[in-house]
């Protein structure tokens, strides 16, 4: 059995017009969220060995809030270029190239790709994950070559304005 946390950054700051979209860091708001959301995902009963992020900023710096809450340091981050995408075939296509022993890991990165990868592997509809959202996804599979559709059960969806911190409506469509 694998366990995968798919995590949308958190909120990011759009003051700056003029910076890259690569470059856009989290606002106070999505600083505030990720650590929360961090001591949320701790309480659930999976232990992560390993974060993969996009290279965005607002990416890496939802990782560097999430990892503490989790006892995960700087040695379990690995910044992955085909990550920063907005399809969710890009990032199932890097998951399936991923060596069998990897087992429980959180991949952080950008709507809408998220909420299509988590809507394709569970055959679920859900509208749309909010920023620092958080799915944990179970999957019984022992290689990754072979990850399709309607392959994983939904364990747990929570994101920061949710209101008991745990997922009881999962918004689906």
């Amino acid at each position: 059995m694998k366990t995968i946390a798919l995590i949308r950054h958190a909120k990011s700051c759009w003051k700056d017009s003029t910076l890259p979209d690569l470059d856009r860091p989290l606002n106070r708001r999505g600083r505030v969220s990720a650590p929360e959301m961090g001591r949320r995902l701790q309480m659930q009963p999976v232990s992560l060995k390993r974060f993969y992020t996009s290279p965005a900023v607002r990416s890496v710096e939802t990782a560097g809030w999430l990892m503490p809450c989790l006892g995960l340091g700087a040695m379990s981050l690995e910044v992955v270029p085909e990550l920063y995408t907005f399809n969710y075939e890009d990032i199932l296509s890097w998951m399936r190239g991923l060596d069998a022993d990897v087992d429980k890991f959180a991949v952080i990165c950008h709507n809408p790709a998220m909420t299509d990868l988590v809507n394709f592997l569970t055959l679920m509809k859900i509208q749309k994950i909010p920023t620092c959202g958080v799915v944990l996804l179970n999957i019984d599979l022992n290689h990754w070559g072979d990850l399709g559709a309607g392959m994983a059960e939904l364990a747990y969806f929570d994101f920061p304005k949710s209101v008991t911190g745990k997922t009881i409506s999962l918004g689906v469509a």
